[in-house]
C-alpha cells in the first residue's frame, strides 16, 4: 500500500469486530450506566448481547432492535454529553480492544494517500470520536435527531447497517468523484456484503460463518486475528 501515484481511493472500515473486538455499543452502555443514563438492568442486557456477539457475531442477534434500544440511551441528553462520553470510553475501554492489525492496515492506506472512513451502525458522534482518535479521515454512522441540541430518541435516515452502509459509502465516493473500483472495504459481517461488493477490493476481517464461506467462494482476502495476540499487543504497550 505504498503507491501514492495511484488513483484516488477510499478504504471503508466497519467498526465492531473489524476495527475492535466486540461491540462498541456495549462499551457506550457501560459508560452511560456509570453516568447514570441507564439502569443496571439495561447494562446487564447489553452485557448478554455483547457475549453473544463475541461468540457468534451478528448471526442470531436482532441488530436493528439492539441498535434502536441503544439510541434510547442518550434521549434527553445533549450532543456534547455523548461526545464527552465517547472520549471517555475510548480511553478507558476501546483502546485495549482495538485490533492492531486492522488499525495498521487503516494507517497504511492513509500513508498511501487514500482516505479512510469508518462505516458503522453506531451513533455518528461515537463514530466521529473513534475516527478522530485514530487520525482517520472521517466516519459515517447512524445520525440521531436533536432538537435544540438535545437528542429526541429518533433516528434520521435509518440505522447505518446492511444495505444502508453501501448507500452512504456510494454517496461519499460520488461526492468526491472517486471510482469505487479502486476502493477497499473491510468487515466481519455477512450483513455488510452489499458494502463489500460495492468496492473493487473487499476484505473479510474475522468473518462470521456466512461471510467466510461467501468470501472464500469469491477469493476475497480474509484477515483473521486472535484474541491472545490482541491481549499480548496491548500488554506490551503498558510496559
Amino acid at each position: 500500500m505504498s503507491d501514492e501515484s495511484g488513483p484516488r481511493a477510499i478504504a471503508f472500515f466497519d467498526v465492531d469486530n473489524t476495527l475492535l473486538r466486540g461491540a462498541s455499543l456495549y462499551h457506550v452502555g457501560v459508560g452511560a450506566w456509570r453516568r447514570r443514563f441507564i439502569t443496571l438492568a439495561d447494562i446487564l442486557s447489553f452485557g448478554w448481547n455483547q457475549a453473544r456477539f463475541l461468540a457468534v457475531g451478528e448471526n442470531g442477534i436482532n441488530i436493528a432492535r439492539l441498535r434502536l434500544r441503544a439510541m434510547e440511551i442518550v434521549t434527553g441528553h445533549t450532543r456534547d454529553e455523548l461526545v464527552s462520553l465517547s472520549h471517555e470510553i475510548f480511553d478507558s475501554r476501546l483502546t485495549q480492544r482495538l485490533w492492531p492489525e486492522t488499525v495498521a492496515v487503516a494507517h497504511a492506506h492513509l500513508r498511501a494517500g487514500r482516505e479512510v472512513w469508518l462505516v458503522t451502525a453506531t451513533a455518528q458522534e461515537v463514530a466521529d470520536v473513534i475516527a478522530e482518535r485514530l487520525d482517520l479521515t472521517g466516519a459515517l454512522g447512524t445520525r440521531l435527531d436533536t432538537v435544540d441540541g438535545i437528542f429526541t430518541g429518533q433516528i434520521m435516515d435509518g440505522i447505518c447497517h446492511g444495505d444502508r452502509k453501501a448507500v452512504v459509502a456510494r454517496g461519499l465516493a460520488e461526492a468526491r468523484d472517486i471510482d469505487l473500483t479502486y476502493c477497499w472495504a473491510y468487515s466481519d459481517s455477512h450483513n455488510d456484503i452489499p458494502l463489500l461488493e460495492l468496492v473493487g477490493n473487499p476484505v473479510a476481517v474475522n468473518p462470521d460463518a456466512i461471510l467466510r464461506r461467501y468470501a472464500s467462494a469469491r477469493g476475497w482476502p480474509i484477515m483473521q486475528m486472535k484474541v491472545a495476540q490482541l491481549k499480548a499487543a496491548h500488554a506490551s504497550k503498558k510496559r
